[in-house]
């Protein structure tokens, strides 16, 4: 499955419209109406960036070819936001999921489990989203019933090594290079988030596991 496409936030301003931007600052994202700030959100909140980008294609204030652009984000990640957006408002980001009891590894769980590490969240995220403990889910993972995302162990053994001969001196400069570009050396469509690289990495790094 593919990975969740995050939204790029370089420093500076961007423009999205030709009087809607953004701009990236201490980690925070502003969007702009012509010089009038409209929406601030961090950078790695992902509910508000989907929230605030819907808002804009369903106001009519931007087409999703535009989004798109200046994001790098999908077209399917878009129009999920959209639908939601539609029917739920922007509240429809917020909202907490649904309370069960705890569950249980059925296959049923493992696949939606699978597809959440798919989409780049890490374990730890995956467990409480859909109650599992955070110790059985590692097991799982240990013992090989679930695999963490898109990225298997060769693609990030060699963009280490590919960092390290372009002479990147920290896993957050990977942050300034052109995603796509980068993964076109990996035989990918993009390279991992900064966020997704480092807690892989925690992972392989678990248990003695190098």
């Amino acid at each position: 499955m593919p990975q969740m496409q995050l939204p790029l936030f370089p420093p500076g301003v961007t423009r999205i419209t030709p009087v809607l931007a953004f701009g990236k600052e201490d980690g925070r994202v502003t969007y702009f109406n012509g010089s009038m700030p409209v929406f601030v959100h961090d950078e790695d909140d992902v509910a508000s960036f989907r929230m605030i980008t819907a808002q804009f294609y369903v106001n009519g204030n931007a087409t999703q070819a535009q989004i798109m652009r200046a994001f790098g984000v999908s077209k399917i990640s878009l129009k999920r936001a959209v639908k939601r957006y539609r029917a739920e408002g922007p509240k429809g980001f917020y909202q907490p999921r649904k309370g069960r009891g705890p569950a249980v590894l059925t296959a049923t769980v493992v696949a939606e489990a699978q597809q959440l590490l798919d989409e780049g969240l890490e374990p730890a995220q995956v467990a409480d989203r859909l109650g599992i403990k955070r110790d059985t889910f590692s097991k799982a993972v240990r013992a090989g019933r679930l695999h963490q995302g898109y990225y298997g162990l060769d693609s990030l053994l060699l963009l280490l090594a590919f960092m390290a001969l372009a002479r990147l001196g920290s896993i957050e400069s990977l942050r300034y290079r052109a995603p796509g570009e980068w993964g076109k050396l990996l035989g990918l469509d993009r390279v991992p988030e900064v966020r997704t690289l480092r807690a892989k990495i925690r992972l392989l790094a678990l248990e003695d596991r190098p």
